[in-house]
């Protein structure tokens, strides 16, 4: 499907942000405040049928059917709405049915190596542990990027008793089910009083969070060995499980998946996750080369028949530049700079180092999808190279200092991680400054992607990131909204203008691809200005006093103006 509109602002939600379902959405699409403010929408995983991860976790790529349904897209297509969907390419649910099937047949599932089996893939080049796993050696897992302590397994348990591992980069969970006195009878040669005394002491221990190995059955521990057994053949699981991409059955999945996408109406598929898949014996299990690079160009293949753009998602580093060798590569990239050069150019009354940004991004064409805030944390250490490491600190505290919120990966300081709050705030509930914020995305080169939540102003939500309770530190920034909420914000002048300046971006024709782009800055000043044919743009802001005038002139006059 093609985008009438590549350069377009693009809307991004869940499914159940505003109203509560994908309907309730397009109802307020359709409102006469939002008419032109969007060309693409950008929908989160949740659309699909999902477990975890507020969607990350693909049980399979069909519609939810409590949060969507194929009218709704139909009517996103009928208003000349594309969509931007996402592809999981490392993982899937352990709910998956080719998942379910391996739990159920074990070695005669055909599936038995859609997904890593951890002992096979290190096979010859580690030391087998009393738990049944392979430990790899030592320096073929230095340079390898864990995102939870320990090594990235998970036991399962197959038909015939055994416990094969399988590679588990993400989330994991194993449950147990409560028993009951018949229960354990049918385990073990019990007397209905002993099962009754022992299933009082399993759930107790299983309440404690306890698995059957670490229980104490006291002086019934002579049914040790068969009640274990009964329970671990009933546990349950729940996680992302990494897929085997030399699996031919794989490449099935993936190509089946990108014509399901296609089918709903994506123009642009955003690939999560891209970076953990290709693995190797003694490569890194994270961005490797040649590995993730030969996997981009088979997923390029399969998609361009389709008509499909690829948007690969990666964090890295300025410095290490990753944005640069993927958009030589030809694909479009994430502007991960643009939210905490924003931020930096409130604080130090600069705009030099976003200046330089833009020059880099026009002299290079590199195309970007950029944004302000969005479902996750505001990438403040992705600056690493541009900005000193003592100015990307004091941006980080200014933001905690406002309210937002800071997770260290499994307890490690300096490593990745991202400030979890709304832009808003982390702007200091500035009305101002959310606004020139979001005139200059609107004049920066690329496809501006507007977080539903920014839109209305939305402030950190404390109440849901405790209702979350542990590692729901991310529901800080996904407030849901009511119907109520969004007539109430189409009342405030701050929401009201970033429509106007949205409406700007998607109608003017000056705002192309092939437009050209120039910047100036100097103290606390930035202007930047599109020209095309007879059209030209020009942004004047001033970071200091956060007044800026946005307007678009052509061969007879001016043609909009907005200005604070």
């Amino acid at each position: 499907m093609a985008n009438r509109n590549p350069m377009g602002v693009m809307l991004n939600a869940y499914p159940d942000s505003i109203g509560g379902t994908l309907g309730d959405i397009v109802a307020v699409l359709k409102r006469p405040e939002l008419k032109n403010a969007f060309t693409s929408f950008y929908i989160l995983p949740s659309i699909f049928n999902t477990d975890l991860d507020r969607g990350f976790s693909l049980i399979d790529y069909g519609l939810n059917r409590l949060l969507s349904s194929p009218e709704d897209l139909d009517d996103l297509r009928a208003m000349d709405m594309d969509l931007a969907l996402d592809f999981i390419l490392n993982h899937a649910s352990v709910l998956s049915k080719e998942f379910q099937d391996i739990l159920k047949n074990g070695d005669r599932s055909p599936y038995r190596d859609f997904f890593i089996d951890w002992n096979r893939f290190w096979e010859g080049h580690g030391t087998m542990t009393a738990q049944g796993y392979i430990r790899p050696d030592p320096e073929l897992t230095q340079n390898m990027f864990f995102r939870k302590p320990g090594l990235p397994i998970l036991m399962v348990r197959f038909p015939d008793g055994r416990d094969v591992p399988y590679w588990n980069t993400f989330y994991q969970k194993v449950e147990y089910d409560r028993v009951d006195p018949q229960d354990l009878m049918q385990a073990a040669p019990l007397q209905y009083g002993e099962a009754a005394l022992l299933s009082g002491m399993v759930n107790e221990a299983l309440d404690a969070g306890k698995a059957p190995a670490e229980m104490d059955f006291g002086k019934l521990n002579a049914y040790r060995e068969a009640v274990c057994a009964y329970l671990e053949s009933r546990r349950k699981y729940l996680g992302q499980m990494d897929l085997n991409i030399r699996s031919p059955l794989v490449w099935d999945y993936y190509q089946k998946t990108l014509e399901t996408l296609a089918g709903y109406g994506a123009a642009i598929v955003r690939l999560d996750a891209f970076a953990y898949a290709p693995k190797e014996v003694g490569a890194r299990n994270f961005l490797n080369d040649p590995g993730t690079w030969e996997l981009l160009d088979r997923i390029a293949a399969l998609a361009k028949p389709l008509g499909l753009t690829l948007l690969p998602e990666i964090h890295a580093s300025y410095g290490e530049k990753t944005y640069a060798l993927l958009a030589s590569k030809g694909y479009m990239v994430y502007d991960f700079f643009l939210p905490g050069l924003l931020i930096d150019a409130f604080e130090q009354h600069s705009g030099a180092y976003l200046k330089r940004w833009i020059d880099e991004i026009t002299q290079n064409h590199i195309r970007t999808v950029n944004m302000l805030g969005c479902h996750d944390g505001i990438p403040l250490l992705d600056l690493k190279g541009l900005l000193d490491e003592a100015r990307i600190g004091s941006l980080i505290d200014t933001v905690v200092g406002r309210g937002g919120y800071v997770k260290n990966l499994h307890g490690q300081k300096n490593v990745y991680y991202q400030v979890n709050a709304t832009y808003y705030s982390a702007l200091g509930e500035d009305d101002r400054r959310m606004l020139l914020a979001r005139a200059v995305q609107m004049f920066m080169p690329g496809k501006p992607q507007v977080w539903y939540l920014d839109l209305f102003a939305g402030k950190n939500d404390y109440e849901a990131m405790r209702r979350a309770g542990k590692d729901g530190h991310k529901e800080i920034n996904r407030t849901n909204l009511s119907p109520d909420d969004v007539a109430q914000g189409l009342k405030k002048e701050v929401v009201l203008r970033q429509l106007e300046l949205m409406r700007m971006r998607n109608t003017f024709a000056v705002f192309a691809q092939d437009a050209e782009i120039a910047a100036k800055a100097s103290g606390s000043t930035l202007e930047l200005t599109w020209s095309r044919q007879d059209e030209t743009a020009v942004l004047q802001a001033d970071f200091a006093s956060c007044a800026f005038t946005a307007s678009v002139r052509d061969a007879g006059g001016e043609r909009f103006r907005l200005q604070q």
